[in-house]
């Protein structure tokens, strides 16, 4: 994980880490990833979550992965 960081953030450029990515991820995991960020973004709004599934067309395991995922990061 620590050469991951390392790799993705040596860079400034947005153009070179948008590539970096593509090199490394299926167009697939790029757009659930794109999902996961809105996800958590909506939550932390205070959207509830069958809201947020029915809004994106994900399932609500979908969206509860997104909320534990959310708790974590606050711990930190």
């Amino acid at each position: 994980m620590k050469d991951l960081i390392q790799y993705l953030t040596e860079v400034d450029d947005e153009t070179v880490l948008e590539k970096r990515l593509k090199v490394l991820l299926t167009p697939n995991e790029i757009s659930e990833m794109v999902s996961r960020l809105k996800i958590i973004a909506l939550l932390d709004e205070g959207v509830p979550q069958r809201d947020i599934a029915k809004q994106l067309g994900v399932g609500i395991a979908t969206v509860t992965r997104g909320s534990r995922a959310l708790k974590e990061l606050k711990e930190i």
